[in-house]
């Protein structure tokens, strides 16, 4: 039977995620789902020469009560430019960064308006690079559940990954400095490892 998980859409999801939804057969997202501050639907975090640092995408207006379908993205605060700039400067010399980077630049370049659409692109790419076949549905209101989990709104910055049960931190090689610094973008680990990232998250999985 496929294995179905409800989850929350990130942007350039960490690995705590592709832990968590490693075995699913299908990826439930639910658009009109009420947008939540600080959580991972507009940031993502990097590793820097010195620290690691967060990639925030700028929303429009205040967000009172707003589906994450209508959050639109502030596209007169450069903020791709600002992006494309840190992903370089951190991943720039990464042994994969050439071969992966263009995918996401595409996206990029595309100045999209919603969060939704720029989340979803990001991580059917992820997918595919990491080669996992999971697919992805939208969940219309009205339908039936038909997932057998739901962990939307478990994966959140203000709580460590340490005091969840998907993922367990699994060294791999990361530039800058000796110390490893887990549960980064999956851009950190796919630009650091390429080919051998799907198995890195596998062996990141917490064991019950």
């Amino acid at each position: 039977m496929a294995k179905r998980i409800a989850v929350d859409l990130h942007y350039f999801p960490n690995l705590e995620f592709f832990a968590a939804i490693a075995d699913a057969d299908e990826l439930i997202f639910f658009p009109e789902d009420i947008y939540q501050r600080q959580s991972y639907f507009n940031r993502t975090e990097i590793r820097l020469a010195n620290k690691v640092g967060t990639l925030s995408v700028p929303i429009q207006g205040r967000r009172p009560k707003i589906a994450l379908n209508r959050i639109k993205i502030s596209n007169d605060q450069n903020w791709v430019n600002i992006h494309l700039r840190g992903i370089q400067s951190a991943y720039g010399k990464a042994p994969f960064y050439e071969y992966y980077f263009p995918y996401f630049e595409t996206v990029f370049e595309q100045k999209l308006e919603s969060l939704w659409d720029l989340n979803w692109q990001m991580l059917t790419i992820c997918l595919k690079l990491l080669r996992m076949p999971v697919k992805m549905r939208v969940h219309e209101q009205g339908q039936e559940q038909t997932w057998a989990e739901d962990i939307r709104g478990q994966l959140m910055p203000s709580v460590p990954f340490s005091e969840r049960d998907y993922y367990h931190p699994e060294s791999y090689f990361q530039l800058f400095g000796l110390d490893f610094d887990p549960n980064l973008s999956i851009m950190d680990l796919l630009f650091c490892e390429g080919p051998a990232s799907k198995s890195i998250i596998l062996k990141s999985i917490k064991k019950h």
